[in-house]
C-alpha cells in the first residue's frame, strides 16, 4: 500500500488509465457486434430479424442489469465488481464460440455476456471516480467515455478483418481468453476502490475533515431506491439521458449505415463516415471532461442535444458525400460528449455513497432508450419506407431534452443540493 503512495503522480490517474484500457478491451468488443451479423446468418442459416433479437436482448439484459451494478460498486467497489465483468465477458465469448444455434447466441451473448458488459461500463467506474477525484471529475468523466470511443473505433476495424480473415470463433475465442487470463487479473490486483483502503485522499482534497465527510458517506447506508426518484434532479438527467440512448446507440449505431445506403453513398464513403464519426467521439468526449469542471452542465447539455438536433436536420438533407462527412463530424463531437456532464451533475446532486445507483438508474435509461430507438425506426421504416419520420420524431426529442436541461436546478460548485433537497424527503 505504502507504494501507491509513493508513485510521482497520484493514483487516482492510474487508476483512470486501467479503467480506460478496461472499457477499451470489454465495450469495444460490445460495439464490434455489427461485425458478427452476417457470419452468424451463414453459420446458423438464419435471418435478420433473429439477429437482430440477439441485439435487443443484449440491450435489455445491459439495461436492467445497470442499477444493480452500482448498488453492487457502492457496496463492494470497483475493484469487486469491474473484474468479475470482465471474466463474465470473457467466459460468455468463450462459450459463444461451442453455440450451435440462434437460441444459444440470445442467451450466451444477448443474456450472460450483456450482464458482464454491464458490470464493466462506466456505472461502476463513475462511482469510484467520484470517491477518487475531489477535483478534475469532469476530466476523469471525459477520459472514462473515452475509452468506450476509442474501443469503439479500434475494435470494430479489427473485429471485421479478423472475423473475416479467422472466423468469427476464433476471433472470440482468443479475445475471450485475454480477457479471462490477463485482462481480469490485472484490474483485480491493480484497482483498488476507494483512497481510505491504500490511507489516502482523494485527488485535489486537502482538508483532512473533508476526507473524514467523504469516508462516512461513503460507508454510510445506500439512499433508497424511491428518495432518489422522488427528486427532479434525478428525472431532468434521466429523461435527456433516455433521449439520448433513442439517438446515439439506438438510432444512429443502428440505422445509420442502412440510411446512407438508401441514399446512394457507396460502401467507402460509409465506412469513412462512421469511422470519422467514431473519431470525432473521441475528441467530443475528451473535450467534455474539462469543460464540465468549468462550465454550467445544465447549458452544456442543452447546447449538446441543441446542436444534435441541427446535425439530424442536417442528416434529413445529405445528397452528397461531403454532407455526410460534414454530419459525422458534428454528430460525433456531441455523441458521446453528453455523459461527462450528466455524470458531474449528478455528482453534485447525489451525496457519493449514492454515486453507483444513481449512475444505474441513469444508465437504464439510457439502455432502454437505445432499445427503443434499435426497434422502433425498423418498424416505422417498414410501414413508411423511408426515415423521415423517424428522424423527425428524433428532432423533436431533442429539442425537449434540450428544455428539460434548461430547468435544472442550479447548484454551487463544492456543495451539495441533493443532501438538502433528500433530506426534505
Amino acid at each position: 500500500m505504502k507504494s501507491l503512495k509513493r508513485l510521482p503522480i497520484h493514483y487516482a490517474w492510474i487508476l483512470l488509465f486501467l479503467c480506460f484500457l478496461g472499457l477499451l478491451m470489454v465495450q469495444g468488443v460490445r460495439l464490434s457486434f455489427g461485425a458478427f451479423v452476417q457470419p452468424w446468418e451463414r453459420s446458423f442459416a438464419t435471418n435478420r430479424e433473429t439477429i437482430s433479437l440477439i441485439s435487443m436482448v443484449s440491450f435489455v439484459f445491459y439495461g436492467l442489469s445497470q442499477p444493480l451494478v452500482g448498488r453492487l460498486a457502492d457496496l463492494y467497489g470497483l475493484r469487486i465488481v469491474f473484474p468479475a465483468g470482465v471474466f463474465l465477458v470473457g467466459g460468455s465469448l468463450i462459450a459463444t464460440t461451442f453455440a450451435s444455434s440462434p437460441l444459444h447466441l440470445v442467451l450466451l451473448f444477448g443474456g450472460m455476456g450483456s450482464i458482464g458488459f454491464g458490470a464493466t461500463s462506466y456505472v461502476a467506474v463513475s462511482a469510484a471516480i467520484t470517491r477518487w477525484f475531489h477535483t478534475r471529475r469532469g476530466i476523469a468523466f471525459g477520459v472514462m467515455e473515452a475509452g468506450v470511443s476509442a474501443g469503439q473505433l479500434v475494435l470494430v476495424p479489427v473485429a471485421l478483418f479478423a472475423v473475416t480473415t479467422w472466423g468469427w470463433q476464433r476471433f472470440l475465442f482468443w479475445v475471450g481468453l485475454l480477457l479471462c487470463l490477463i485482462v481480469c487479473p490485472l484490474l483485480y490486483f491493480c484497482l483498488r476502490s476507494s483512497p481510505a483502503e491504500i490511507g489516502m485522499r482523494p485527488y485535489g482534497e486537502v482538508q483532512p475533515e473533508e476526507q473524514e465527510a467523504v469516508t462516512s458517506t461513503e460507508k454510510g447506508s445506500p439512499l433508497p431506491w424511491w428518495r432518489i426518484l422522488a427528486t427532479w434532479p434525478f428525472w431532468g438527467l434521466a429523461l435527456p439521458f433516455f433521449v439520448c440512448g433513442v439517438t446515439t446507440t439506438g438510432l444512429m449505431d443502428t440505422h445509420l449505415i442502412s440510411y446512407a445506403h438508401d441514399h446512394g453513398f457507396s460502401t467507402a464513403t460509409v465506412g469513412v463516415a462512421v469511422s470519422l464519426l467514431a473519431a470525432f467521439n473521441i475528441i467530443g468526449s475528451l473535450a467534455s471532461g474539462p469543460l464540465a469542471d468549468i462550465w454550467d452542465g445544465r447549458w452544456m447539455l442543452a447546447l449538446f442535444y441543441g446542436v444534435r438536433a441541427l446535425s439530424l436536420v442536417l442528416l434529413l438533407n445529405v445528397h452528397h458525400p461531403f454532407l455526410l462527412l460534414l454530419f459525422s463530424v458534428i454528430f460525433g463531437l456531441v455523441d458521446f460528449a453528453t455523459v461527462a456532464p450528466t455524470q458531474t451533475l449528478a455528482s453534485h446532486y447525489f451525496p457519493s455513497g449514492a454515486a453507483g445507483f444513481v449512475f444505474g438508474l441513469l444508465s437504464l435509461f439510457h439502455q432502454l432508450g437505445s432499445a427503443l430507438g434499435a426497434y422502433l425506426p425498423g418498424l416505422l421504416y417498414d410501414w413508411t419506407g423511408s426515415y423521415i419520420l423517424v428522424f423527425s420524431g428524433a428532432i423533436a426529442l431533442l429539442v425537449l431534452a434540450t428544455v428539460i436541461n434548461i430547468l435544472l436546478p442550479p447548484f454551487k460548485r463544492g456543495a451539495s443540493l441533493p443532501a438538502v433537497e433528500l433530506e426534505r424527503g
